[in-house]
């Protein structure tokens, strides 16, 4: 080991613990004259080689405070859970192994440690046995791997191997979205060439659910995009209804789950999650429910040759193994080892543990939309998960207040657009909110649209 490196990692990890510490009490948001310190990064390129202790240091002393405090307990934007303290530990752990993840000879343990996850995941999820996942960034790349397995299982229908022979010339496939379908997955079917604006969409009710008597008659390579979890409501689709229809048309069904899929693994929730294991794929998040960090997404398909065909690499420097091939079921070749994370926190809470952590977010979003209610705010939405949808009059008061309360620091919550109103969503998904975060939080809402 070079020298100095033990008090170099020393004072990393002790800077990061005290970082740590203080995210439950500094303010969720960076201070002005913390985003204005970031200027000493803006530095031109050194010519010689800097003390590496002194680096860290200005990471940190011109960093730290310039970050949101999401890793904290009163962080409710964009549905980003904290790292759990497991996964934050294995993550270090997994840093300071440098694994390549993508092949089994390349590291052993990071591909045995994906297959226990993977299994895991499936048992809790309620998939298929089949079932096979690919470790990714997160849902963006997911819905777009799963969306991959899709493009080529509906192709071969036809005769036509997509992956050999390409768009060109192949018969078209028809896909269908909500009309509240997620920008990824939009984003996804851009990429794969099946166009962001060339699909079918599906008018949707109050809750931003796919209608499923407005499904259009199903014919030829078809694939069907249903939701779980709206990420303004938190509301599903009829998936069992939807699945059984598009199933008897020869359509393939793909659940974009972002954090919605995680319902399946609490008891009180599970119900909405009715029929999601009937579908052929699903993409989710592990950096948001499961509380692993960034970045984290996990992409399932319930038959595995579509995805290794539409995944599968071959190399003359990679040898063969009778072991499961992260890079087979993954666009990326060359990765880090996020399976390390996930499998850590799956072992570290268990069951009960990751049903517990689900429930008890649910509960403090409950709470929120109760205490915002009982104040005379209109909630939006039918609080069924871990969404709560405000208003707090018309649409420039809701964005002073909304205003108001990021710049107060005690909490974050963001500005959405949703069926024509302004609103604050609020998202509860970290494991370190208590029900005196959620008090704290409430009231600072109130005081700020008080003085609005």
């Amino acid at each position: 080991m070079p020298d100095g490196m033990d008090d170099l990692l020393n004072d990393a990890a002790a800077r990061a613990i005290r970082y740590l510490r203080a995210l439950p009490e500094r303010s969720v948001a960076p201070e002005p004259q913390a985003i204005a310190a970031l200027e000493r990064f803006d530095e031109p390129l050194p010519d010689h080689p800097d003390d590496a202790e002194r680096v860290i240091a200005l990471l940190d002393e011109a960093g730290s405070p310039a970050t949101m405090a999401s890793a904290g307990p009163r962080f409710f934007g964009f549905v980003i859970g904290g790292s759990h303290p497991v996964s934050v530990a294995a993550n270090w752990l997994a840093t300071a192994w440098d694994q390549n993840a993508g092949a089994y000879t390349a590291s052993p343990v990071a591909a045995v440690l994906e297959q226990v996850a993977q299994r895991w995941l499936i048992e809790l999820f309620g998939l298929p046995e089949r079932t096979v996942a690919g470790f990714v960034t997160g849902a963006t790349m997911a819905n777009m791997t799963a969306l991959a397995a899709a493009r080529h299982a509906v192709l071969a229908l036809t005769d036509w191997d997509v992956d050999a022979r390409g768009l060109q010339g192949a018969p078209p496939v028809t896909v269908i979205v909500g009309e509240e379908a997620h920008p990824s997955l939009l984003k996804g079917l851009s990429i794969l060439g099946l166009g962001r604006e060339n699909v079918h969409r599906v008018a949707v009710d109050g809750q931003g659910r796919m209608r499923a008597d407005a499904l259009p008659p199903i014919a030829g390579p078809t694939i069907l995009c249903t939701q779980a979890g709206n990420v303004n409501t938190g509301a599903f689709d009829p998936i069992e209804e939807l699945t059984a229809q598009a199933h008897e048309a020869g359509a393939w069904v793909h659940v974009d789950g972002a954090f919605g899929l995680w319902a399946a693994v609490a008891p009180e929730r599970a119900y909405l999650a009715r029929g999601v294991g009937t579908a052929d794929s699903w993409a989710t998040d592990a950096h948001k429910w499961l509380n692993v960090p960034y970045d984290s997404g996990l992409a399932f398909v319930r038959d595995p040759e579509p995805l290794r065909a539409a995944m599968g690499v071959t190399a003359a420097y990679l040898p063969d193994s009778m072991m499961r091939e992260p890079a087979a079921h993954a666009p990326e070749l060359s990765r880090r080892a996020r399976g390390v994370e996930v499998w850590a926190t799956l072992r570290a809470l268990g069951r009960s543990g990751i049903a517990d952590l689900v429930e008890r977010d649910c509960r403090y979003t409950s709470a929120f939309a109760a205490g915002l209610a009982a104040a005379g705010f209109e909630i939006l939405n039918d609080v069924v998960l871990n969404q709560v949808l405000v208003s707090f009059g018309d649409k420039d008061t809701t964005r002073r207040v909304i205003a108001a309360i990021q710049d107060d620091g005690t909490c974050w919550a963001g500005v959405t657009q949703w069926q024509g109103r302004t609103a604050m969503r609020i998202s509860v998904s970290g494991w370190s909110t208590t029900a005196d975060d959620v008090e704290r939080s409430l009231a600072a809402m109130l005081r700020a649209a008080a003085g609005a």
